[in-house]
């Protein structure tokens, strides 16, 4: 006794209260957490800036892409125009007033260059304006000298007085001489297509021509025609990932790429300090993220754990509710798992109730059905015995009686109150009787069920039969047949056997247990109508039973009419 009065105080300082385990399991899950997050941030700089380094080379290569298409365009453009008949024919002005209507709408204009780098049919201007020199000798000397289309560096066009380039192709006229024919198009064409390259914030780009003067680029890069001034560009390598630079602010990251077109140069570069903000920037939002959220989870754990733990103490009174034995009503708790226990408990408690209520009428039940096995075993025993000649005699019918009986129990307690199968108690009580072949067997009929008192009276009923069947009847010979078929008709139940034989039967003058049995319990106890019909080939018995004697529901008591025979 001492020592379970000393294990209890043991027992109750080991105990915590929820809210140290819920804590604990804040701790477990957030710290780890943050470690885990101080690695990734570590790790989480290499890749953020090589996803900005992915993303700054796919932009440029797009860029220089668009360029290159926009040249593309252009000399299929030039191309389509320099096959113009008029040209060939040396209609000048045909081929002029052509290609003012082809490029009406649009920036680009043409001219033609003669080998003396003198220039006419420009559509800027009217067709009869007198000839000017180009702007671009060195390109046109090499348009001619490879007779390849070429390109120009940034110039200044003497009659728009704009930035342009031009795109120089040699055509072949026959007598009038080799000729040049010449797109003509604003550098702020490329402007669109660098602004709108997607970069990130901070980020700068520039197009440069083969002197490294400014073709195009975003405001921060200077303006049009000038040098580009922020670091040499011209001296850096090309490169497919960027490169540190040292521009005229400080340390920069870059991309270089070239244009095998063109040979013009696209620099995207920006500050170091642009592509380490946002990173620094990410690691204070996430420790101050932390940090809120781990208050939040705190908080959180708090509010639960007191929903829990009152929940959970209402659960305990609930149980002692009920191994006291009283009704547990359910309640509305807070957490649904928990509220699912207190219904469990409620219906548990029904339970229990209604299983006290059951063990009663049981035990009643019980004391019931062993009074009437007592009464119909005494009934029994005194009807066996009127028609006993010797006590070996009486003793054997009495025990084929007792195991008829114990096997329409078996069937009750199979069963219980849904009630027996009539075409189970049939089978049950022929089968210790019943021929090898089984075709000398018949039963048929609907499922009908019985109810307790019923199936003992038919049951024994069926006993006798089966046991006339083997001394006299049907089964005393080696050819006989039995037939047990029923039928409902209205509210009766018509049940009929049927012995056929191929010899006159015996019958027996006395009145045994048997035809009490088959006569008078089984009319009286069930309110049937009982007819005994004897024919040449064998005999019939005949029972109209009302349905409500039968019915599981309710049913007559047996005890009284045994007692009386």
């Amino acid at each position: 006794m001492a020592e379970a009065n000393t294990s209890e105080p043991a027992k109750r300082s080991s105990r915590r209260s929820i809210v140290n385990y819920l804590a604990a399991l804040a701790l477990v899950g957030v710290v780890p957490s943050f470690i885990f997050a101080g690695v990734l941030i570590e790790r989480n700089e290499a890749a953020q800036e090589k996803t900005v380094e992915t993303l700054i080379v796919a932009t440029a290569r797009s860029s220089i892409q668009a360029v290159e298409r926009e040249i593309a365009a252009n000399i299929t453009t030039l191309r389509v125009l320099a096959s113009t008949p008029a040209l060939r024919v040396g209609d000048y002005r045909g081929f002029y007033e052509r290609s003012k209507l082809a490029l009406a709408g649009s920036d680009t204009h043409l001219f033609i260059v003669d080998p003396d780098f003198s220039t006419f049919a420009s559509t800027r201007l009217p067709y009869n304006s007198p000839r000017i020199p180009i702007s671009d000798t060195d390109a046109a000397k090499r348009a001619f000298e490879t007779r390849q289309v070429v390109i120009s560096d940034l110039v200044f066009g003497a009659v728009s007085k704009l930035w342009v380039y031009n795109i120089l192709m040699p055509v072949d006229l026959g007598l009038a001489g080799e000729k040049l024919i010449a797109l003509n198009q604003p550098a702020s064409n490329f402007a669109s297509a660098l602004s709108a390259s997607g970069l990130p914030e901070g980020w700068n780009a520039a197009l440069l021509d083969t002197h490294g003067q400014i073709i195009a680029g975003t405001p921060e890069a200077g303006n049009v025609g000038e040098q580009f001034a922020h670091f040499n560009a011209m001296e850096q390598p090309f490169s497919s990932g960027w490169q540190r630079l040292q521009s005229a602010s400080g340390p920069a990251m870059g991309v270089i790429q070239r244009s095998s077109v063109t040979g013009w140069r696209l620099v995207v570069w920006a500050s170091a300090a642009t592509i380490s903000q946002p990173l620094l920037n990410a690691m204070l939002s996430l420790i101050a993220g932390a940090f809120i959220l781990l208050s939040l989870i705190l908080a959180a754990l708090y509010w639960v754990s007191r929903r829990i733990g009152s929940s959970v103490r209402g659960l305990a009174r609930d149980a002692r509710r009920l191994g006291a034995g009283e009704i547990v009503e359910a309640k509305p708790y807070p957490i649904s798992e928990i509220a699912e226990v207190s219904d469990a408990l409620a219906q548990a408690s029904q339970d229990r109730q209604a299983a006290q209520s059951e063990v009663m009428f049981l035990m009643r039940e019980v004391a019931h059905r062993s009074k009437n096995q007592m009464t119909v075993i005494a009934a029994m025993a005194k009807q066996t015995a009127r028609g006993a000649d010797d006590v070996v005699s009486y003793v054997e019918n009495f025990e084929r009686r007792i195991m008829g009986l114990a096997r329409s129990t078996d069937l009750l307690l199979a069963h219980g109150r849904q009630g027996v199968l009539l075409g189970d108690l049939v089978t049950s009580q022929i089968a210790p009787f019943s021929p090898r072949d089984p075709g000398r067997v018949k039963i048929e009929g609907p499922q009908v069920r019985l109810n307790m008192q019923a199936a003992q009276i038919v049951g024994m009923a069926l006993h006798e039969l089966s046991t006339n069947a083997v001394k006299y009847g049907a089964f005393s010979g080696d050819e006989g047949v039995v037939t047990s078929r029923w039928a409902l008709v209205g509210d009766k139940l018509d049940w009929i056997w049927r012995e056929t034989v191929k010899r006159p039967q015996q019958t027996d003058a006395r009145v045994g247990f048997g035809t009490t049995v088959l006569k008078t319990m089984v009319a009286r106890s069930l309110g049937a109508q009982v007819e005994r019909i004897c024919h040449p080939d064998g005999i019939e018995w005949r029972f109209i039973i009302p349905l409500a004697s039968i019915d599981p529901v309710q049913g007559p008591d047996v005890e009284q009419d045994l007692a009386a025979e």
